[in-house]
């Protein structure tokens, strides 16, 4: 990702994009979309490089179809199977009774 300076000149859309209310605004060219402008305010750059990156995206995207598809591990027969200490379920403590 690469960072810049706004321009003076593009204050205004600065100004427009976050009087949207968290809104992405579409810009268009004979009515086809060619930009999008949105606040950055409240995201962080870790967020904004990874909700860009294709191969993070195509793990998303693989790890959704797998939930789906009900292909998934339980995180116990994770720890069985590399060896882990499965912690045991704590017990529901009783109350003594009020005199």
């Amino acid at each position: 990702m690469k960072a810049m300076k706004l321009p003076k000149e593009l204050h205004s859309l600065l100004e427009v994009a976050e009087s949207a209310d968290g809104k992405t605004l579409v810009f268009t060219e004979k009515k086809r979309p060619v930009a999008a402008l949105v606040s950055l305010r409240k995201v962080d750059r870790e967020a904004l490089a990874l909700s860009t990156n294709p191969q993070f995206l195509r793990i998303i995207e693989t790890s959704r179809r797998e939930a789906l598809a009900g292909k998934t591990t339980s995180l116990e027969a994770i720890q069985r199977k590399f060896g882990m200490a499965v912690p045991e379920k704590p017990t529901p403590r009783r109350r003594k009774p009020r005199r």
